[in-house]
Protein backbone atom coordinates (compact mmCIF):
# COMPACT_ATOMS: atom_id res chain seq x y z
CA UNK A 1 0.00 0.00 0.00
CA UNK A 2 1.31 3.57 -0.35
CA UNK A 3 1.96 6.31 1.76
CA UNK A 4 -0.29 8.93 -0.19
CA UNK A 5 -2.10 8.98 -3.56
CA UNK A 6 -2.71 11.64 -6.58
CA UNK A 7 -6.17 12.26 -7.30
CA UNK A 8 -5.69 15.29 -9.40
CA UNK A 9 -6.08 13.29 -12.51
CA UNK A 10 -9.49 11.41 -11.74
CA UNK A 11 -12.33 12.71 -13.31
CA UNK A 12 -15.52 12.54 -11.31
CA UNK A 13 -18.79 11.56 -12.30
CA UNK A 14 -21.98 12.12 -10.88
CA UNK A 15 -23.75 9.14 -8.68
CA UNK A 16 -25.91 7.30 -10.82
CA UNK A 17 -28.12 6.05 -8.30
CA UNK A 18 -29.41 10.01 -6.93
CA UNK A 19 -32.30 9.09 -8.82
CA UNK A 20 -33.00 6.18 -6.29
CA UNK A 21 -32.18 8.39 -3.28
CA UNK A 22 -35.26 8.66 -0.95
CA UNK A 23 -35.97 12.91 0.13
CA UNK A 24 -35.86 13.28 4.11
CA UNK A 25 -39.14 14.78 5.46
CA UNK A 26 -40.93 15.54 8.90
CA UNK A 27 -44.17 14.69 9.17
CA UNK A 28 -47.04 14.28 11.99
CA UNK A 29 -48.11 11.10 12.35
CA UNK A 30 -50.34 10.25 15.82
CA UNK A 31 -49.17 7.73 17.82
CA UNK A 32 -51.69 5.13 17.15
CA UNK A 33 -50.82 4.95 13.67
CA UNK A 34 -46.83 4.72 14.40
CA UNK A 35 -47.68 2.34 16.80
CA UNK A 36 -50.02 0.10 14.48
CA UNK A 37 -46.83 0.49 11.48
CA UNK A 38 -44.49 -0.67 14.02
CA UNK A 39 -46.46 -3.97 15.21
CA UNK A 40 -46.21 -4.52 11.77
CA UNK A 41 -43.30 -3.61 10.52
CA UNK A 42 -41.61 -5.68 13.84
CA UNK A 43 -43.57 -8.70 12.41
CA UNK A 44 -42.25 -8.67 9.25
CA UNK A 45 -38.69 -8.05 10.68
CA UNK A 46 -37.88 -4.47 8.65
CA UNK A 47 -37.72 -0.53 9.21
CA UNK A 48 -41.13 0.86 10.23
CA UNK A 49 -41.01 4.09 8.36
CA UNK A 50 -39.44 1.65 4.93
CA UNK A 51 -43.41 -0.02 5.76
CA UNK A 52 -44.74 3.74 5.66
CA UNK A 53 -42.84 4.09 2.64
CA UNK A 54 -44.06 0.71 0.89
CA UNK A 55 -47.88 1.19 1.70
CA UNK A 56 -47.68 5.35 0.39
CA UNK A 57 -45.98 4.32 -2.89
CA UNK A 58 -48.42 1.73 -3.06
CA UNK A 59 -51.11 4.31 -3.05
CA UNK A 60 -49.37 6.25 -5.38
CA UNK A 61 -48.73 3.54 -8.14
CA UNK A 62 -52.62 2.51 -7.75
CA UNK A 63 -53.59 6.12 -7.34
CA UNK A 64 -55.66 5.02 -4.48
CA UNK A 65 -57.79 8.37 -2.99
CA UNK A 66 -59.32 8.17 0.58
CA UNK A 67 -63.33 9.85 -0.31
CA UNK A 68 -62.89 12.68 2.50
CA UNK A 69 -63.72 16.45 2.14
CA UNK A 70 -61.42 18.61 4.33
CA UNK A 71 -63.46 21.65 5.78
CA UNK A 72 -60.70 24.11 6.35
CA UNK A 73 -60.87 27.31 9.21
Amino acid sequence: MRTSYDFSKMKGQKNPYTARLKQPITIRLDRGTVAYFKNIAGELGMPYQSLINLYLRDCAVHHKRIAMKWVGA
